[in-house]
C-alpha cells in the first residue's frame, strides 16, 4: 500500500506534464519563445535544434524536483514527495523524446503507423505544422491527440478568419 502514493504522483505528474506542454507550446513556444522554436517549424539539415534548449529546460525541472526531495541535497528542507514528481517529469520527458522527436519526427528511427493512436498522434502532429509562423495553429499537445478531422476544420476556419497562414499541402 506504501507504494501506490509514489506510482500514483509519477503518473499524476505525467499527466500533468501534458497540460504543461500544451501550455507551453501554446502560449510560449509559439509566443514569446519562437526564438528557440521557430526552426522546428521550418525545413533544416541540423542535427540538434534550438528548440531542443525546451527539454533541457525539462531537465531542469527535473533535477530541481530530486534535489528538492533529497535529503542529501536539501537537508532538514527535503520533501520526499518531490522526488516521485521529478521522475513523473523525467517519465514525460522520455515518452515526449521517444513519441514526438522518435515517431512523429522521426529524428531516431523510422516507422510510419498505419493505424490506431499512433496514426492519430501523428496526423495531429502534422496538422500542427500546417500552419506558417507562429500565429494560429492546432494540436499544441503530444501525447492526446485530437481528432484530425477537427483540426482540419479549425485549421480551414482559422484561414478564412486570416487567423493563421497554412500551407496548401495540409488539406484544410
Amino acid at each position: 500500500m506504501q507504494v501506490l502514493i509514489p506510482i500514483a504522483i509519477v503518473i499524476a505528474t505525467i499527466a500533468f506534464m501534458e497540460w504543461v506542454a500544451w501550455a507551453s507550446h501554446k502560449y510560449i513556444m509559439h509566443g514569446w519563445g519562437w526564438g528557440w522554436h521557430r526552426d522546428h517549424h521550418e525545413p533544416h539539415d541540423n542535427r540538434f535544434e534550438k528548440n531542443d534548449l525546451y527539454g533541457v529546460v525539462g531537465a531542469a525541472m527535473s533535477i530541481s524536483m530530486f534535489m528538492l526531495g533529497s535529503p542529501l541535497v536539501a537537508g532538514d528542507y527535503a520533501w520526499p514527495p518531490a522526488t516521485w514528481i521529478g521522475l513523473g517529469i523525467l517519465g514525460y520527458g522520455i515518452i515526449y523524446t521517444l513519441v514526438h522527436d522518435g515517431l512523429v519526427h522521426q529524428r531516431y528511427f523510422k516507422y510510419v503507423p498505419k493505424r490506431g493512436y499512433a496514426k492519430r498522434l501523428v496526423q495531429a502532429h502534422k496538422l500542427h505544422h500546417a500552419t506558417i509562423g507562429k500565429e494560429g495553429g492546432v494540436s499544441f499537445g503530444f501525447v492526446w491527440p485530437q481528432d484530425p478531422a477537427k483540426l482540419k476544420a479549425e485549421l480551414k476556419r482559422q484561414r478564412e478568419a486570416g487567423e493563421a497562414v497554412v500551407r496548401e499541402s495540409a488539406g484544410a
